[in-house]
């Protein structure tokens, strides 16, 4: 073999190697390629999951918030109602004590109304001794039936006739002035004690309004605003 025959061989290997060269770096460059695209395309996805969770985080916030608002417009709302509520109930109570000044303005009914109100305050109190208290505008009524309470307590309960003093020290205050609203108040009726002052059994008109009205305010707020949900 001549130099041209080797010198042929060697660029033909050199070719060879050259395009074996080539094909590898093709290889190479797709196959590089191919795992930028993927990790690219990995990368984007990841970006996009960020995007998502922090979009759908942001939206729970935004929900949490609308809730938190809804609830408190609502209660708002609720509490509006139920001092609107309480101010008419408040208003009718009012009212209503005020209709109170008119039972002691009729003596007769007024005196006969002492009377049961003393007897019931015995009947309750069940003691031999007792002290009553009344307004002082109230006395002459108080002592007029005092006798035949007693007795009617008395012949109620199967006891002897218990001892009744009246409490001419101190007074229960007077009716409502309007001069001075704020001013302890008292619209009529008694206060029995016994003698030791341990049990107090308040029977005034106005303690009896403020039972009447604390036993039937589900009553009256049925009757005034329905079956309203507040």
């Amino acid at each position: 073999m001549n130099d041209a025959d080797v010198s042929k061989q060697i660029q033909q290997m050199v070719r060879f190697i050259r395009q074996e060269a080539e094909e590898k770096a093709n290889e190479i460059s797709v196959s590089a390629e191919e795992e930028f695209n993927i990790e690219k395309l990995q990368l984007v996805e990841a970006d996009k999951k960020k995007i998502r969770q922090e979009y759908e985080r942001k939206e729970k916030q935004v929900d949490v918030r609308k809730k938190i608002e809804y609830s408190m417009q609502l209660n708002a709302s609720r509490l509006k109602v139920l001092q609107a509520q309480d101010d008419v109930v408040n208003k009718m109570k009012e009212a209503a004590h005020k209709e109170l000044l008119n039972v002691s303005r009729d003596h007769h009914v007024y005196k006969n109304l002492i009377k049961d109100l003393v007897v019931q305050s015995l009947v309750r109190l069940k003691e031999p001794s007792i002290i009553l208290r009344c307004r002082e505008e109230d006395l002459h009524l108080v002592e007029d039936v005092l006798e035949s309470a007693a007795e009617e307590y008395a012949e109620k309960a199967k006891v002897h006739l218990p001892e009744i003093v009246v409490d001419k020290d101190v007074y229960l205050p007077p009716a409502p002035n309007h001069n001075n609203p704020h001013d302890l108040y008292c619209s009529g009726g008694v206060v029995l004690a016994s003698r030791d002052g341990k049990i107090v059994f308040e029977n005034t008109l106005d303690a009896r309004l403020d039972v009447v009205f604390r036993n039937k305010l589900p009553h009256i707020r049925k009757e005034l605003f329905g079956q309203v949900a507040v």
